[in-house]
């Protein structure tokens, strides 16, 4: 199977996962088989993929886009997850304020760094935490961004 397929397959059967599957065939009304031919990797089922209106079903079901980010990453788009986690609510402080979750933001991922990597190895829990820390990093400095972006106007 060709990698992007691979990839979207892999991501697929996460969000079917993240789900549940029996959870997924009620929200879907699709059934078990059905669902698992969409991340099957047989050669058989390698050309058949999730509808996009099951996809946002089951992406609202999860409250994490999956594939959506799978097919941004795919495209060369980065998809900004807009679940904040900061410590404290900064409000729209302006630059200063950005400038404080952006520290907080990065000692929260040196911290999930430091976690996953203290036995050498990075399982993919880990790897799902550093990437949820990555994002939120992300999104503070676009936050920063617009933020200056408006002060030089």
């Amino acid at each position: 199977m060709a990698g992007k397929g691979s990839y979207l397959k892999k991501h697929t059967e996460a969000l079917v996962k993240a789900v549940g599957i029996e959870r997924a065939c009620e929200i879907t009304g699709k059934s078990k088989a059905t669902l698992g031919r969409y991340y099957a990797d047989s050669d058989e089922h390698s050309d058949r993929f999730m509808p996009v209106d099951t996809v946002a079903q089951l992406e609202e079901a999860s409250g994490f886009p999956h594939v959506t980010t799978a097919l941004a990453e795919l495209n060369g788009v980065t998809v900004s997850y807009d679940k904040e986690r900061r410590n404290t609510d900064q409000g729209s402080g302006g630059v200063n304020a950005d400038v404080v979750a952006l520290s907080q933001r990065f000692a929260m991922l040196m911290s999930e760094y430091h976690q996953s990597i203290e036995d050498g190895i990075i399982t993919i829990n880990e790897a799902k935490r550093l990437l949820r820390e990555t994002s939120a990093l992300q999104q503070v400095l676009l936050e920063m961004k617009l933020h200056l972006e408006e002060e030089t106007g």
